[in-house]
């Protein structure tokens, strides 16, 4: 078969081991075969399967077996635990940047490494291979009669003169636990102090709490919530369902994700590892030469001030024990009222 799946939903992988939880798993390939790669990630299979399919096109004498886990536990599974893997790829640049940072990522140089732009690696060792905007989800439905936003002060309007349109339907993430959400949150806060406002009337309507872009986008489809704020936008934007919701990139600044890819220093298949890294950030290009690291969703005419979040150091100040204790004191105030 060309793939197996082995869904293991918030199942602990290996009991004898140092655990950490995962969110489901895929192997494509021959579980058997000698020539296995083990990759960690936080993408979801279905978004990353059609990226594995074209690699075993041209390599299917490799198996791949492909972890889904939260941004966080990616990064506890390469700093933490026992379980190896020759590849972790996370949405969280910061703790993307903070295990190269911390030693625990190879360096790799290559011909598609170097046709990065300086902005998408950091230190040869951390590669971006999309960019992927932040975004508001609205329903349809839940706003026929209702302004549609444009950014998040309009945002903050229409949730304050509807409370009780909203109260118990409004949605984020869990930035406790959420390593993505966490990015999005401290980088919105350093560059507007309106975020803090929209964080206190999404507190204010009891808002409910998510740990990831997905099951936020279901809860909006669902009519469970009218307005998921800072989902990723190219979640949104390919799924069946996407006429019962708007995405809104708001206008005021639009925060820009970079997916990143990096090879753990505990790799057993380095020579996999680089091979696989080098056919993502290679597909990075389309036969046009158009980027993969554009932004369809923003085109040139969308009034939109672009925040791309930065790779390198300055991502570690926010993951300093007492400067994140601090900010996470202040979002509780703000969203647990």
């Amino acid at each position: 078969m060309r793939r197996t799946f082995l869904s293991l939903v918030l199942t602990v992988l290996g009991a004898a081991a140092a655990a950490f939880e995962i969110e489901d798993r895929a192997v494509f390939g021959d579980a058997t075969s000698p020539e296995v790669l083990r990759i960690v990630s936080s993408a979801d299979i279905a978004f990353f399967e059609p990226m594995i399919l074209a690699y075993r096109d041209q390599n299917p004498q490799v198996t791949i077996d492909y972890t889904v886990a939260s941004s966080a536990e990616v990064m506890n599974a390469i700093s933490g635990s026992d379980h190896v893997f020759d590849i972790a790829i996370s949405s969280a640049m910061d703790l993307q940047t903070k295990l190269a940072n911390d030693g625990l990522a190879l360096a790799h140089t290559s011909a598609a490494a170097g046709r990065l732009p300086d902005w998408a690696k950091w230190n040869d060792m951390v590669f971006a291979f999309t960019q992927e905007p932040a975004a508001v989800v609205v329903s349809n439905d839940h706003f026929q009669n209702l302004t549609m936003p444009e950014n998040r002060s309009e945002l903050i309007s229409v949730l304050r003169q509807s409370p009780d349109a909203f109260a118990g339907r409004v949605g984020t993430y869990d930035v406790r636990q959420s390593g993505l959400g966490y990015l999005f949150a401290t980088q919105d806060a350093r560059v507007s102090e309106t975020y803090w406002r929209l964080t206190e009337v999404l507190g204010a309507l009891d808002a409910k709490l998510f740990c990831c872009s997905s099951d936020m986008i279901d809860a909006v489809v669902s009519g469970e919530l009218a307005v998921a704020y800072n989902v990723l936008g190219s979640y949104a934007a390919n799924r069946s369902d996407a006429d019962a919701f708007t995405i809104v990139y708001p206008s005021d600044f639009t925060a820009i994700m970079l997916r990143t890819i990096l090879i753990p220093t505990t790799s057993e298949r380095p020579d996999l590892a680089k091979d696989f890294v080098d056919f993502v950030l290679d597909s990075s290009y389309r036969p046009d030469g158009a980027p993969i690291l554009a932004v369809p969703e923003l085109e040139p005419n969308v009034d939109a001030t672009v925040n791309r979040i930065r790779m390198g150091p300055a991502l570690l100040v926010y993951l300093d024990t007492f400067k994140k204790r601090s900010f996470l004191a202040e979002w509780e105030n703000a969203i647990l009222q």
